[in-house]
């Protein structure tokens, strides 16, 4: 399955975040499923699909994320099973993007 090619502007607010969570906490940048991720001490928390924002959440704030509008489960195989615990927030919603981001980092680990 082909991954989404992220827009300049999607590129652009992830670089941010990245650059901003590597400074204040350790986050490095990696990648999965051939896309840009963050992770901290090896765990992954976050990612670039396309021009959505994929997020480890777990509880309410997965809850929280789940009810954005045009968030759906990640399915990176797009074989109909989603990963537990993972969403996928589109551009129009990137205003949270940076809030999610930071909120994975007090996630549980794996």
């Amino acid at each position: 399955m082909d991954r989404p090619v992220a827009s300049g502007e999607s590129a652009a607010r992830y670089a941010e975040i990245a650059a901003d969570l590597a400074r204040r906490a350790g986050v490095q940048a990696s990648s999965m499923f051939g896309m840009p991720t963050l992770k901290l001490d090896g765990r992954a928390l976050a990612g670039l699909y396309g021009d959505a924002m994929v997020f480890k959440l777990d509880g309410a704030l997965h809850g929280e994320a789940m009810a954005l509008p045009g968030a759906y489960a990640f399915d990176p195989s797009g074989m109909g099973r989603p990963m537990k615990a993972w969403v996928v927030v589109p551009l129009d919603r990137a205003e949270d993007w940076a809030r999610l981001a930071e909120r994975t980092l007090a996630a549980p680990g794996d």
